[in-house]
């Protein structure tokens, strides 16, 4: 494993911003159907997003959108393995969105270097003690519920206060669990329970 704390998170210097490319390998995703494609479109897709400047292909095969259907992981990750596979093979950094620990070691098996939780690892008890033995980066979202719930549950007293401490707490629980410091990305989760 890359030692995060000597190479800056994921190995990215960090003096200038990233760009993520969303690659989704689901039929009922916000940007659309990416199931459909089959992996071989997909992984086309994904090397044109590094071709257009992506540093990070982000690939799910559950969609998180409001009130979308919970994905089995047997499902999802026959949807993803093979597209991070072949994404990886080329060089490509990847990054696995997923809530469930399963996804999660299938994908890292496969090449993807980062797990991206929308869950922030609360969703699988698993998911957390799997990403601390894995000592890979990590990025924890805020979000309140779950995907069917998240839209009601978007009430706050002072949304960035709010956010915040809830952010810093699932940063905590992750430390808890062992997982280094540096390997932690925050994501406010925008569009999420927002």
């Amino acid at each position: 494993m890359t030692d995060v704390a000597a190479s800056g998170w994921a190995g990215f210097d960090l003096a200038r911003p990233l760009v993520m490319g969303i690659l989704n390998a689901t039929p009922d995703s916000f940007s659309g159907g990416g199931a459909t494609q089959g992996p071989s479109a997909l992984i086309e897709t994904g090397l044109a997003m590094r071709a257009a400047g992506a540093a990070i292909i982000d690939v799910g095969g559950e969609s998180t959108r409001p009130g979308a259907a919970v994905v089995p992981p047997d499902i999802e990750i026959a949807r993803i393995v093979p597209v991070i596979g072949g994404l990886a093979r080329d060089g490509v950094t990847v990054s696995v969105d997923t809530r469930n620990a399963a996804t999660m070691r299938a994908a890292l098996d496969a090449g993807a270097r980062i797990v991206n939780d929308v869950s922030g690892l609360r969703h699988d008890p698993a998911a957390a003690p799997l990403v601390a033995a894995a000592a890979c980066p990590v990025i924890l979202m805020h979000m309140r519920g779950t995907p069917a719930t998240m839209s009601a549950q978007a009430v706050y007293d002072d949304v960035v206060a709010d956010v915040l401490a809830e952010l810093a707490a699932t940063r905590d629980a992750a430390l808890a669990a062992g997982i280094a410091p540096a390997a932690i990305a925050l994501d406010p989760g925008f569009g999420f329970a927002k």
